[in-house]
C-alpha cells in the first residue's frame, strides 16, 4: 500500500502537503532534485514530500523514487530537522535504463514545540487559546458545540467538532499534552480514562478541584488503572503558585505550566558546520562522492 491514509496516490500537490503536514504538526521530508547529468526521469527542481506514512507527488517513480523514500524515512527516524545531499547514479544498480545521475536534497522538517489537545470550548479554554497562539505549541481544540468556537482562529490551532470528543483521543499525536476542561464531569472522566488507557501522552491535565481529582482516582483505580498510570493525571491543572479562579487566572496558570514543560524538555542543539557554497557546487557539478542504491560509497566518476 503506497499511502496509509488513502487508496492509490494522493491528489494533493507537494506544496499542499507541506502546508497540511505543517498545520498538523507532523514531521516530513521535502525531497528536491537539485542537479542531474545525462538522461533522467524528471527535471531539476522536481519535488516530493515524504512523511512516516504517506508520500505526495513524484520525482519520477521506479527504483530511484523508492530509494529516495527509504532515505527520507531513515532521516525521519532521527527526529531532527536537518538537510542532506545525496547523489544517485542511474543505471543497472537502480533498475533504470535511462542512465545519468541525480543529486537530491533531503530536507527533514520536524515541528517545534508541544502538541496540545484541548478538550472543551468553555470560558477557560476561550481565555487560554489566545495565550497559546503566542507560544511554540500546536493545538487541536475539540468540542461538540461548533457555535462556541470564535473566529478568526489562530494559525497554530486546529478546530475539531465531534459529537463524541472521546473519539479524538485515538488521533492524538504521540508525546502530546491533553487538557480536559469540558462542560460535563462525566465527559471529563471518559476522556481521562481513554487518554490514560492510550498511554502515549506527556501529561494529562484536568480542570477541577482536589475533590474531583480524588473521585476520579477512586473510579480509575476501581476500573483497574495502576498507580503509575494515575500519576499522569494532574487535577487541579496549572501552576500551584499561580492561584485564582477567574478564567484568565486559570488560563495564565495553565499556559505557565506548558511553558515550564516545554522548556524543561528543550536541550540546546549542538553547533553544526553548514555546507559551504564551493563544496555544494563541487558536489553538484563533479559528484565527487556517489551514494549508491545500496547506500555504499563508490569511487568518483
Amino acid at each position: 500500500m503506497i499511502n496509509s491514509s488513502t487508496a492509490g496516490f494522493h491528489a494533493a500537490s507537494w506544496s499542499d502537503a507541506v502546508a497540511d503536514l505543517t498545520r498538523r504538526g507532523e514531521a516530513f521530508v521535502l525531497a528536491t532534485l537539485l542537479g542531474s547529468a545525462g538522461s533522467t526521469p524528471r527535471a531539476a527542481g522536481t519535488k516530493m514530500v515524504v512523511s512516516a506514512t504517506d508520500i505526495y507527488a513524484t520525482v519520477g517513480g521506479g527504483h530511484l523514487e523508492l530509494k529516495i523514500i527509504e532515505a527520507a524515512r531513515a532521516a525521519l527516524l532521527t527526529g531532527q530537522s536537518e538537510q542532506a545531499l545525496v547523489h544517485f547514479p542511474l543505471g543497472a544498480s537502480l533498475g533504470q535504463c535511462c542512465g545519468g545521475s541525480v543529486s537530491v536534497l533531503l530536507e527533514t522538517l520536524v515541528p517545534d514545540g508541544l502538541m496540545v489537545d484541548l478538550y472543551g470550548a468553555g470560558h477557560v479554554a476561550q481565555a487560554l487559546v489566545p495565550l497559546l497562539a503566542q507560544l511554540p505549541v500546536r493545538v487541536r481544540w475539540i468540542d461538540s458545540r461548533a457555535a462556541l468556537f470564535p473566529a478568526p482562529m489562530p494559525a497554530n490551532v486546529q478546530v475539531l467538532v465531534d459529537e463524541d470528543p472521546v473519539e479524538q483521543v485515538r488521533h492524538a499525536p504521540a508525546n502530546s499534552v491533553s487538557l480536559v476542561m469540558t462542560h460535563n464531569h462525566a465527559l471529563d472522566y471518559r476522556l481521562c480514562s481513554a487518554i490514560l488507557k492510550q498511554g502515549t501522552g506527556l501529561m494529562l491535565g484536568v480542570i477541577g478541584s482536589a475533590t474531583k481529582a480524588e473521585r476520579f482516582r477512586l473510579r480509575l483505580a476501581h476500573q483497574g488503572f495502576s498507580a503509575e498510570q494515575m500519576a499522569r493525571l494532574q487535577c487541579p491543572i496549572g501552576l500551584a503558585q499561580v492561584s485564582g479562579k477567574l478564567p484568565m487566572e486559570v488560563a495564565v496558570s495553565v499556559a505557565g505550566q506548558l511553558i515550564e514543560l516545554y522548556q524543561s524538555r528543550h536541550s540546546p542543539s549542538p553547533m553544526r558546520q553548514g555546507v559551504q557554497w564551493r563544496q555544494l557546487k563541487d558536489t553538484l557539478i563533479q559528484s565527487p562522492v556517489i551514494v549508491s542504491a545500496d547506500a555504499e560509497e563508490t569511487s568518483p566518476r
